[in-house]
């Protein structure tokens, strides 16, 4: 058994057996604090150790689930069960404004944008009359169920305990699927997630908004726990006290979640009593304690506790490669393939400007259905530019593409990968932490339509099946399948190439583009990508090839554009081209 399932089902057992056993409250006390925090750690490993967007609000979300159930509970006597969904009501709302607002920052504003939300929220919370200011609201009602008061800590453990694990397994779930892999891209891979046809800010908001409502949760829980609610445990320092907890567990490991929110209020609770003993005074010296402890554990363990675990255990308990299930699975759906010698692309007179510099300059070619073109020039031609102004990469400033008769000069990348075209990088840009196949499956994104809720529950299983049969096919038709369960960052350069452009074959293009594949590549890896090549022309595949290898490129097209100083300098066969004086003066200068 993976060691991944192994000891989160021996704790899973654990947990359901502590209330039951003759321990003292102060455990079971504990322990419900651990499920309630994890709740809000779970969202933290979604929106931080994933998709890289730092939060210190996700306190400010807690206490939006607190005060909503708690005030309709106690000024208007509505069930505690609505006082939930009108918290996760209210939540989904301010989620939705502040991700508008604060997710098209980057860098470090967004982080401080979190922090200024944070405040503003906790200040309003703590100055409305209706809502108690800094007094809150007492008397908040335990919760029932099916008649049962769950006043009780041990009553109420089952139901924290269930709220943390489901939202565990649904996390999990998500970052298995067709939008978890997209939402994997979100850490340092946007660019390439984009050209494979993923909205990258629709996925900010999605993780957002999910850490957010698991926020709400755990705030709601809270509330009927403490039984009243004040503003202090909603405010920043309480923030920066969950992202504490997902980076100690391991911030983008979900049981890392559990580990972390537990290390942290046993260490807590443990610091209070014993720091006042030994500096013989009272203070919050806890938290100059836990900011050592966090500077050594990205030290010496930057991943957290519970991937450093894994890895001491993986030596008894191997990982075993995801279970080949999708033999036999249907077919995904093919778009419509132009007919050999049909116009597929057309340039013309594309320009791009950075400022007072033109970096292309009106520039046209076009290519034919079932062609390899070759864009060549020297260092600084502008060859990387009009394959990035093609591919919606850059936007031109002026002249037109239009692809497959449309228009696509203005359109951003994930809209022209949707009519058709799909592109590999000049450094690979890839998920180094997936498999090869997972990657391979991201280039299926357009092909399949499951969304975030589906993957959640698990419904999506039939169609992720025919996404990875199309994945390991495409990688069968480069030679590569026998590498498809290896992590992508484990490969070596010509692999990772090769693997690139499977992720493009998968989803299914009319035109491929390739940027500079060979770059980097040994002699033999140079004639297998060739010949890959060679196979894809062979089976209709139309291509458009920007590289430096003049033997690459001399023997693989069928015509070659020369670009000099963002100019087009001629356009031949490779023996037009070999034979131009032009060229050779471009590339070796001329005699004076």
């Amino acid at each position: 058994m993976k060691s991944n399932k192994l000891f989160p089902a021996l704790g899973l057992m654990l947990l359901a057996l502590l209330p039951v056993l003759p321990v003292p409250e102060f455990w079971i006390t504990q322990a419900n604090y651990i499920g309630m925090f994890a709740l809000v750690a779970l969202g933290l490993v979604l929106l931080t150790g994933v998709g890289g967007l730092t939060s210190f609000g996700q306190a400010a979300f807690v206490g939006v689930g607190a005060y909503a159930s708690a005030l309709l509970s106690t000024r208007y006597g509505l069930s505690p069960w609505l006082g939930l969904v009108a918290g996760l009501a209210v939540t989904l709302v301010v989620a939705l404004v502040l991700a508008w607002i604060t997710l098209r920052m980057s860098g470090h504003y967004l982080p401080l944008a979190t922090i200024a939300w944070a405040l503003s929220l906790n200040y309003c919370i703590a100055n409305m009359d209706f809502l108690g200011k800094y007094d809150g609201l007492l008397g908040v009602p335990a919760l029932e169920l099916f008649g049962f008061s769950l006043a009780d800590g041990r009553a109420m453990y089952y139901l924290i305990w269930i709220c943390a694990i489901l939202g565990a397994l649904a996390v999990r779930n998500l970052l298995d699927s067709r939008p978890g892999r997209a939402i994997r891209a979100l850490g340092g891979a946007t660019v390439m997630a984009e050209a494979m046809g993923v909205s990258t800010f629709r996925y900010k908001v999605i993780v957002f908004v999910i850490a957010a409502l698991l926020a709400s949760v755990s705030g709601w829980l809270f509330a009927h726990v403490q039984r009243t609610v004040n503003p202090s445990p909603f405010a920043l320092k309480m923030g920066i006290e969950y992202l504490f907890m997902a980076v100690v567990g391991g911030v983008s490991s979900v049981w890392g979640a559990f580990v972390g929110a537990g290390v942290f209020k046993i260490i807590e609770d443990q610091l209070k009593e014993l720091l006042p003993q030994l500096l013989g005074s009272n203070g919050n010296f806890e938290i100059i304690v836990l900011g050592i402890v966090l500077v050594l554990m990205l030290k010496y363990a930057p991943k957290g506790l519970w991937p450093s675990v894994q890895g001491l255990l993986a030596r008894w308990f191997p990982a075993r490669a995801r279970v080949r299930d999708w033999e036999g699975a249907a077919a995904l759906a093919s778009r419509p393939k132009p007919q050999p010698g049909e116009l597929l692309l057309q340039v013309d007179k594309l320009r791009k400007q950075f400022g007072g510099l033109v970096a292309v300059n009106d520039v046209s070619f076009t290519i034919k259905a079932g062609e390899i073109i070759g864009l060549i020039g020297p260092n600084g031609a502008g060859k990387s530019t009009t394959f990035n102004l093609i591919s919606g990469v850059l936007s031109a400033t002026s002249g037109q593409v239009r692809f497959l008769g449309q228009s696509i000069a203005r359109l951003p990348s994930r809209e022209i990968a949707r009519r058709g075209m799909s592109r590999t990088f000049q450094h690979v840009k890839m998920i180094a932490d997936m498999t090869v196949l997972e990657n391979v499956a991201l280039g299926g994104y357009l092909r399949s339509s499951n969304g975030t809720a589906r993957a959640m529950l698990r419904l999506d299983r039939e169609e992720e099946r025919r996404l990875f049969a199309e994945a390991e096919a495409q990688l069968k038709r480069i030679g590569m399948e026998a590498q498809m369960n290896e992590l992508a960052g484990n490969l070596a350069l010509g692999p990772q190439r090769l693997m690139e452009i499977a992720r493009a074959l998968c989803s299914d293009p009319a035109l491929l583009l390739l940027d500079e594949p060979a770059a980097g590549l040994r002699h033999k890896e140079k004639q297998a990508l060739a010949a890959v090549l060679r196979q894809l022309k062979a089976e209709g595949m139309s291509i458009l090839l920007v590289e430096h290898d003049m033997d690459f490129v001399m023997g693989l097209t069928d015509r070659i554009v020369v670009m000099e100083f963002g100019t087009k300098l001629i356009e031949g066969t490779p023996a037009e081209v070999q034979a131009s004086p032009e060229v050779r003066a471009a590339y070796l200068g001329t005699e004076h």
